[in-house]
């Protein structure tokens, strides 16, 4: 795909009335968002996309977070997280697909100790615990801003209704 074309075509669906100082700010975005796609494609499995989408899924969070703490077996994670979550309760099945694109991520292991009854523990791979640093970043950051947030929200929220009246 010819990316600087894209660039000049994206950058003329700005309209006018523009600073020079923010179609600069704009074109800069713009081209280093450019330049990671033009290095990555558009295929939809890689890495760069899925790995958002998983974090930003109902349950990976919390399985991170839980596994930060040490290996848990795989019942012990299901009802720790069906305590825990605001969600309703993961069934297993759900779970078990959760761990397993983990694991093909690299982001956890899984390990069988054979016995009776055979084991089965998850644990964060380092991969997965650099993931979990950053999450606690991102999850420090929200708490740093909730109050912000919140007043941000009822202010939407009470113009919304004005403007509805």
């Amino acid at each position: 795909m010819a990316w600087d074309a894209l660039l000049r075509d994206v950058m003329g669906v700005l309209r006018e009335g523009r600073s020079a100082e923010e179609r600069a700010a704009h074109q800069a975005s713009l081209a280093l968002l450019l330049g990671n796609m033009a290095r990555t494609g558009h295929q939809r499995d890689l890495p760069v996309r899925t790995t958002t989408a998983l974090v930003g899924d109902r349950w990976t969070t919390l399985i991170l977070e839980l596994l930060a703490g040490g290996r848990l077996r795989h019942a012990e994670l299901r009802r720790v997280i069906d305590l825990v979550s605001a969600e309703q309760e993961i069934s297993a099945r759900v779970l078990t697909l959760k761990l397993r694109t983990l694991e093909r991520d690299g982001l956890v292991t899984r390990t069988v100790a054979t016995g009776a009854p055979v084991r089965v523990d998850y644990a964060l791979t380092p991969r997965g615990r650099a993931l979990h640093e950053l999450i606690e970043g991102l999850v420090k950051w929200a708490g740093d801003h909730t109050e912000a947030i919140l007043a941000s929200r009822r202010a939407y929220d009470a113009q919304a209704e004005r403007d509805d009246e």
